[in-house]
């Protein structure tokens, strides 16, 4: 069992900045696939970015303005968001993925308003 711990959401202007982090108990290593999901009221949950050890992946809705990035020797992942936008209110969740293997974090409320 890997637990998932979210950090970092809150409240931000548009414009503003914020970065999530997510520590893992498990291993982060080589072929462990982290990842950052939100779900927004009514909407169904949906990929903001991955990154393997090699390769990064992001949504349309997040290219050019989020930047995923990992530690494996802290077992952490981040999402470093800019720029936000009233659409990238959601609640963010972690993801992690290893032999198979799926597990997710409880989520980070992110809430962009003036």
């Amino acid at each position: 069992q890997v637990q998932l711990v979210e950090s970092g959401g809150g409240l931000v202007q548009p414009g503003g900045s914020l970065r999530l982090s997510c520590a893992a108990s498990g291993i982060i290593d080589s072929i462990t696939v982290m990842g950052w999901y939100r779900q927004a009221p009514g909407k169904e949950r949906e990929l903001v970015a991955t990154i393997t050890s090699i390769s990064t992946n992001y949504a349309d809705s997040a290219k050019g303005r989020f930047t995923i990035s990992r530690d494996n020797a802290k077992n952490t992942v981040y999402l470093q968001m800019n720029s936000l936008k009233p659409e990238d209110t959601a609640v963010y969740y972690c993801r992690y993925s290893r032999v198979g293997h799926v597990y997710w974090g409880q989520g980070t409320q992110v809430t962009v308003s003036s």
